[in-house]
């Protein structure tokens, strides 16, 4: 049975290709309104100083063009403002960057930027009823990875960007170090060496299936296997050094 411990941990173990396990952090809905709070008053600051030059440019330009100059930077910032930051190269919004979050796809990649538009266009369904942002907060708060419905439209989440992905599962210690049953090829020593070396990057399940390739050598299969390979690559490496 999972504790009450591990459902409140937000550090969530993705598995990637080849059996790769990294961790991301994902961020909940407290830090994210903090965040959104910052991004409104830097748009609203942009607002209103832009506000107060058209007002003196209009003077020259016309009231009617400083007005439509107004409302093209008012459906920028209110449409795009988000996209553009969360699509470029850091994932985040200035407010979002202040409180040490980026967003990403989940496999920890950067989002592009049809899925930075989507979970951002989409904002408008999450802010509903009457931008109290009910059904993005009934979202979050029903999903694991907290996502809005923006987010699971994508396919994005938002993760701490001052924590980075790291190996979830430590490789596991050799049972000492044991002599191979046989002569090995320098090319078996090397895919031996590269096994004890990247073993801490797959999971558990990983590790046994490609352990299990060469259970004629160890004589094991499963997490036997993996100790006796992870043995015999101690010893080969014992003996390089000696």
């Amino acid at each position: 049975m999972e504790s009450p411990l591990a459902k409140l941990d937000t550090l969530q173990a993705v598995e990637l290709a080849e059996g790769v396990e990294i961790r991301l952090r994902i961020a909940g809905p407290v830090l994210r309104a903090n965040a959104y709070a910052i991004d409104l008053l830097i748009r609203l600051g942009i607002v209103i100083v832009t506000g107060i030059c058209l007002s003196f440019a209009g003077l020259a330009i016309g009231e009617r063009v400083a007005d439509g100059l107004m409302l093209l930077i008012w459906f920028f910032l209110g449409w795009w403002y988000p996209v553009l930051f969360e699509a470029g190269k850091r994932g985040a919004t200035p407010g979002k960057r202040s409180m040490g979050l980026r967003v990403v796809q989940p496999s920890g990649a950067p989002i592009t930027l049809g899925q930075s538009i989507i979970r951002n266009f989409l904002r408008f369904i999450d802010g509903m009823p009457a931008i109290t942002y009910g059904f993005g907060l009934v979202s979050c708060l029903a999903t694991k990875r907290f996502q809005r419905l923006g987010d699971l439209a994508a396919g994005t989440v938002v993760v701490y960007d001052r924590l980075p992905p790291e190996p979830s599962i430590a490789a596991p210690p050799p049972m000492g170090s044991s002599r191979p049953p046989v002569a090995l090829t320098a090319d078996e020593v090397r895919a031996l060496g590269m096994f004890r070396d990247r073993a801490g990057l797959w999971s558990e399940a990983r590790r046994c299936e490609i352990a299990d390739h060469a259970a004629v050598l160890s004589g094991a299969k499963g997490n036997g296997g993996v100790s006796r390979l992870m043995s015999m690559a101690h010893w080969l490496q014992e003996k390089r050094d000696s």
